[in-house]
């Protein structure tokens, strides 16, 4: 076959259009969703983005498990916060260090401080859920903010940030959780993902689409856990407190993100990569009781990157010069764009840049999803312990 008198075999046209579709999906997908951050501080800038004047009381609720240093590091941080009314209640789940000790001295110190627990002997495979819901019951105020006892506050006005989002229709806001920046590989390869999660999540949720939160920074009404019936319907899984509620309670009109750079929380990254493939064993194991929609939207992006990086292979080893040369053009023009977002984004959360290790991480994660979805599911059912 002879495209304007240049040879083209089926197979590299074949290869070549496969090429292109991935190729457009991905440019549409970032630009429709991963852009969704950056999108929607231009519409702030603008003053298209309303927000409500009032400072409504606030519960904010942290479960501990043996936290006793980090809550003596970072509690402080969100017991001070710049906030007119609001109380801060953390539970201890069944902690056997000072956690006890520790909260009965910052009580002393700090009034608006509260404290509950988690009985002792409690069966539920997640006690963190029962401990969350005890807490949400204890809570005084109709709004409750979440985030976790490894997490500190960027700023002081971190429960103002995400407060001011609670227009009438609004039942979740969604916050980003970030890990430390630290050295080495496996921290960039951390941080890397952690944002990419964040504009994924952010930038459905801007475009109508929210599937997800996280529980080191998220807010959502009292009235809402319960009209929903709360955890009762994930109690038998070990984790998905965050993610699978606002799974099953968002709509397209109640839920919204806060960018702030102020709004942000940071926590302790894993040091070992067992630690981190284990952290993301947990999250991927409840991802398959999330509504049919997301787990469509979610599944066809990894499917079109790997289809990318595949077909652009198999088109510079079998294709023709034309079709390589085309090739490596929309490589180039996906990896700019590319570039353009994750960094402006990153840069926007107070974040690092990615250049060389981006087409790395961009292959590596969805591999190592891949596997967890398959043969790391056989492992997480022999690993699974009580959270």
């Amino acid at each position: 076959m002879k495209i304007y008198g240049f040879p083209f075999l089926l197979l590299e046209l074949i290869l070549f259009g496969i090429f292109l579709i991935a190729f457009i999906y991905q440019l549409y997908y970032y630009f429709r969703y991963i852009n969704g951050v950056l999108h929607i501080r231009t519409k702030i800038k603008k003053g298209k983005v309303s927000f409500i004047a009032e400072q409504p009381p606030v519960s904010v609720i942290i479960c501990a498990k043996d936290e006793a240093d980090n809550l003596r590091k970072f509690l402080p941080f969100v017991l001070l916060q710049d906030y007119p009314d609001f109380e801060v209640i953390v539970i201890n789940d069944g902690s056997t260090d000072e956690t006890e000790i520790l909260l009965g001295d910052l009580c002393v110190e700090y009034p608006n401080l509260r404290t509950t627990f988690v009985p002792v002997g409690a069966n539920n495979l997640s006690t963190k859920k029962l401990g969350l819901t005890l807490g949400i019951k204890a809570a005084k105020n109709e709004l409750l903010l979440f985030t976790d006892a490894d997490c500190m506050p960027e700023d002081k006005m971190w429960i103002a940030r995400m407060t001011r989002n609670f227009t009438r229709e609004t039942d979740f806001v969604l916050g980003y959780g970030a890990y430390f920046q630290k050295k080495g590989f496996l921290n960039r390869l951390i941080t890397y993902d952690t944002l990419f999660i964040a504009l994924q999540y952010m930038g459905m949720a801007t475009a109508r689409k929210p599937y997800m939160g996280v529980g080191r920074n998220l807010a959502y009404r009292k009235e809402t856990f319960f009209a929903h019936k709360g955890f009762a319907s994930t109690l038998h899984l070990s984790s998905g407190d965050d993610d699978l509620l606002v799974n099953k309670a968002s709509t397209p009109w109640n839920s919204r993100v806060e960018i702030a750079p102020d709004s942000i929380t940071w926590s302790e990254p894993n040091t070992t990569f067992k630690g981190w493939l284990y952290q993301k064993e947990r999250h991927l194991s409840v991802s398959s009781f999330y509504k049919s929609s997301s787990k469509l939207r979610l599944s066809v992006e990894p499917i079109t990157r790997g289809l990318f990086y595949l077909t652009l292979i198999m088109v510079i080893i079998f294709g023709n010069v034309i079709t390589q040369i085309a090739a490596g053009v929309l490589f180039l023009i996906r990896f700019i764009v590319q570039l353009s977002i994750i960094n402006a984004s990153s840069k926007h959360f107070g974040g690092r840049k990615y250049v060389l290790t981006l087409p790395i991480f961009d292959i590596f994660l969805p591999l190592v999803s891949l596997y967890i979805l398959t043969i790391g599911r056989i492992s997480l059912r022999k690993k699974l312990v009580r959270w």
